[in-house]
Formats: C-alpha cells, sequence, structure tokens
C-alpha cells in the first residue's frame, strides 16, 4: 500500500473529500494538522488512516518531525501534498528533505510562487503579460509609470491571493505605499505592474505524470478581487459551462512551459475587456499568474455540480492509477455570490431560498479566512443559460 501525507487535510473544510478518493483507491492517507483530532469532522477522521497533530503547521521543524515519525511507522512516502496556495513552499521543502520526487521541489519554487519569474514561462508559452517593474524607490517606481501611466498594481511578488494589493492612481498614493512598505514590512519584495482593463478567466486542470489534462473547465471573475477585497465589496465568480478554446490553449501551452505534471492546476488570465497598447486587442487572453494547487474555497464543488461529475476523485484517480475514466454529465453554469455583512440587500435570505431553491446547491457562512476575497454569506447555484445567471446575481446582490 502507498503512502499519502496530506497537510492540513481539514482546511479548507471541503478537502476531506481528497483524502476519501485517495483512501477508497487504496492509498495509506495520513493526515498532518494543527486541529485536535476530537474536532475533526466525522467524514475526514474516516477518510484518514492515521492524523499526527502538531502545535502548529507554521512551526518547519515540528512538521519535519512529524512526516519522520510517519515513515518510521509506515516506510517510504509516495506523496505529499496539501493542494493549499499557503503551504506550497512548505510541501516543496519536505518533499525535497524526504526525498518525495512526486512533486514540486525546493528548486521549482521561484517559477511558480514569483509573479515576476512567471513571466519568463508565459513569454515562451507565447502568451503576453502586463509590464512589471520590480519596486525599490519612489525615482525608479516614478520612471516605470512615466512609461506606462496611472493606474499600475503593486502587490507582494510572492503572495497568496489578493491579500495587499493594491492599484495606486496618483503619486500621492504611490508615496503612501511607499512609506507603509518601508515602515511595515520593507523585507517583501514588491511587484509593479501596468493596469490591465480585464475580467479574469481561469484554466482549472487535473494533470497527469506525462503533462497532459485529463479534466480541463474554467471559471470567470467579473469583478477584480483586489477590489473586493480593499473595497469590502460583494464577490462574484462562475464556472462556464463549456471552457472557450482560447483559454483551453492558453493553459495547455502554459502547462507545457511550467513544466506541471500530476497536479490539480487554477492558472489565471485576463481577458481584456477593450483593446490596450501593448498588450492587444479587446477579447484577447494575458497570462496572469499560476497556481499549482486547485482554485480556492468551494471551487472543486462548483466544478462538480457545472459538470456533474467527481473531480476529488478524478484528482484521485490520476495520483493512484494515472488516469481516471469517470465521465461527466451535462454541463452549467454555475454561479457563486457572495453577500458582504452589513448591506442593505432588496431580498433577504429567505426569499433568495424560496426563489432559487431548485437552483440552489450550496449556501453557507464563509470561514473568516476566506471572507476577505469570498464575502459573509454564499449563494452557490446552477442555470442552464448565462442570462439566467445573470438574473440571479441581479437579485442576490441588488441593494436598496
Amino acid at each position: 500500500m502507498k503512502n499519502f501525507v496530506f497537510i492540513s487535510p481539514n482546511f479548507p473544510t471541503n478537502y476531506w473529500m481528497f483524502c476519501r478518493e485517495l483512501k477508497n483507491n487504496g492509498m495509506n492517507v495520513l493526515g498532518i494538522g494543527d486541529q485536535p483530532y476530537a474536532e475533526l469532522s466525522d467524514e475526514l477522521k474516516g477518510s484518514l488512516n492515521e492524523y499526527f497533530k502538531v502545535s502548529s503547521l507554521e512551526n518547519y521543524d515540528e512538521v519535519y518531525r512529524a512526516v519522520a515519525f510517519l515513515i518510521y511507522k509506515h516506510g517510504k512516502i509516495d506523496w505529499l501534498e496539501s493542494n493549499n496556495e499557503y503551504w506550497l513552499e512548505r510541501d516543496a521543502h519536505l518533499r525535497t528533505a524526504f526525498h518525495i520526487t512526486t512533486g514540486f521541489q525546493d528548486e521549482d519554487i521561484p517559477r511558480i510562487k514569483y509573479k515576476s519569474k512567471m513571466k519568463a514561462y508565459y513569454k515562451e508559452a507565447g502568451i503576453p503579460t502586463a509590464r512589471y517593474h520590480l519596486v525599490e524607490a519612489y525615482e525608479d517606481c516614478k520612471a516605470f509609470i512615466d512609461e506606462v501611466s496611472y493606474p499600475v498594481v503593486v502587490k507582494p511578488d510572492n503572495g497568496v491571493g489578493a491579500a495587499h494589493t493594491y492599484k495606486l492612481k496618483s503619486d500621492k498614493e504611490l508615496k503612501a505605499f511607499l512609506a507603509e512598505w518601508k515602515a511595515e514590512s520593507p523585507e517583501v519584495p514588491y511587484i509593479m505592474e501596468e493596469f490591465v482593463h480585464a475580467e479574469v478567466n481561469s484554466y482549472d486542470a487535473i494533470i497527469d505524470a506525462n503533462g497532459e489534462p485529463i479534466f480541463e473547465t474554467g471559471n470567470v471573475t467579473p469583478n477584480s478581487i483586489m477590489d473586493v477585497v480593499n473595497d469590502n465589496d460583494n464577490s462574484i465568480y462562475y464556472i462556464v459551462r463549456d471552457l472557450p478554446e482560447d483559454t483551453r490553449a492558453a493553459g495547455r501551452a502554459a502547462v507545457k512551459s511550467f513544466g506541471v505534471k500530476s497536479r490539480f492546476i487554477h492558472f489565471e488570465f485576463f481577458r481584456l475587456t477593450e483593446d490596450q497598447d501593448g498588450l492587444g486587442k479587446k477579447g484577447q487572453i494575458i497570462g496572469l499568474e499560476v497556481n499549482m494547487r486547485p482554485c480556492g474555497g468551494f471551487t472543486p464543488d462548483m466544478i462538480d455540480f457545472a459538470h456533474a461529475t467527481n473531480v476529488y476523485k478524478i484528482w484521485a484517480d490520476m495520483i493512484v492509477f494515472g488516469k481516471s475514466e469517470l465521465a461527466q454529465g451535462p454541463h452549467s453554469f454555475c454561479a457563486y455570490a457572495g453577500r458582504r455583512d452589513g448591506k442593505n440587500f432588496v431580498y433577504s435570505h429567505e426569499q433568495i431560498l424560496e426563489k432559487y431553491g431548485k437552483q440552489m446547491k450550496m449556501v453557507d457562512r464563509i470561514p473568516e479566512a476566506l471572507s476577505g476575497a469570498m464575502g459573509n454569506q454564499m449563494y452557490v447555484a446552477i442555470f442552464p443559460t448565462e442570462q439566467e445567471m445573470n438574473d440571479f446575481y441581479s437579485d442576490v446582490l441588488a441593494c436598496r
């Protein structure tokens, strides 16, 4: 029996389903987390062969010793994974330390985590990207801005999601950002990019050991996640009914360029909403960033709803068998609407459920750790047409 170490299998809460499908496929699933075993969900407990609690997943030495103990008890570790952006570097450190070759190593981290280093691999794939500058001081930033014009976007070169991402529209805002950065986190490298007028389109896929996709879909985020976080706004995105061919082509090209194998991925692209000098024409695909893990939160469940399938199983089949023969059913749009607490909505929670109960697939509160980008109260529903989906968004998010 092969051994799979799953880091933080309890968060996000839906990740127990990755463990379930691995165990169903005959894997010895070994969890490492910082939540007491008694507090784990019954579903997760039933999906693990063993669970090792550490006091903090942030403590590398403690997690290292946990892996060493599991090797002592169970033998060679064949896979180690969290499927979580926050732990990608930790996963790579552990794989490298214990010679677990089925995944990214320390040497791979720069190209898959640093936004500035991703640019070269997009270029190799023939995909344009926004011009950029690594932030140093006011003078060099201003020289870059003189070239591309305001607004510009600044964000950590190695960051997670839209945290600490800002749109700067003036010299005053630039000076304020630089002062805050130097006072609070001068050791964190920031990248500055020209502002792209676009919506985010993603390529979400499960890639086999040969670098070939065995499942593909995508999602669209009409509103900037940066603005959702910074403006404390509602959040919307949706899984597409059918993946556009240009997104598919760009995604596959990027998979080859970045050397992706045996992973569930979420690659983000801009789709230009207007012609933009130096980038392309309206509707063109532009590289944004790669994420070597599933799209966050409950998106795997939304993909399942949109395509009547089970991506947790497809992923586990890829891990264990190298392929999956699980079929897909009818395709739909799957819409996510995240309401922000404190807004005066036209329709109450109860009215939304009454009107869209037949289409609704998930209704829940969002964990605090995810609420910045996803809102506080979520609704997930499926629709056969884009117009019906847009009507749903209009009703859920309408405010007085």
